[in-house]
């Protein structure tokens, strides 16, 4: 996980994320996830899995958001000194105890459920309006 606290004006600041970031121009959501994981921790991602994609309605006021969710199963590497924040391993049961988005809550227990999922999360002022989901 990746705590957010060294990047100027960032949405995320002071929350704890997964790796990612924004697709580039004509990126698929696996090469951005390969690309973004090695940015954000130095880590080469060797396997992943899709487990769902959620949609977050003009999350910073302006853009919809639409995030690809990967569970990476095999990666190799060294971890870096990421400039987007610290980088720590977090055990699976202590991951809802960190300062998460409130949708983050909701959604990473199902990443342990075996079914695809798409979601809809929204925000307004940074606070949990309301949410959806579908499992397939």
């Amino acid at each position: 996980m990746l705590f957010r606290n060294r990047k100027v004006n960032d949405t995320h600041e002071g929350k704890w994320n997964g790796l990612g970031g924004k697709l580039e121009a004509g990126e698929t959501p696996e090469e951005c996830s390969i690309r973004e994981v090695k940015e954000e921790s130095g880590y080469t991602v060797m396997h992943q899995n899709l487990k769902g994609m959620i949609t977050f309605p003009l999350f910073d006021g302006r853009d919809d958001w639409y995030v690809f969710v990967f569970e990476i199963d095999e990666f190799e590497g060294d971890m870096i000194d990421s400039a987007e924040g610290e980088l720590a391993w977090i055990d699976n049961d202590k991951l809802l105890q960190l300062n998460l988005w409130a949708g983050d809550r909701i959604f990473l227990p199902w990443l342990g459920e075996g079914k695809f999922f798409s979601a809809r999360f929204t925000y307004i002022e940074r606070e949990l309006e309301s949410w959806s989901v579908n499992f397939y």
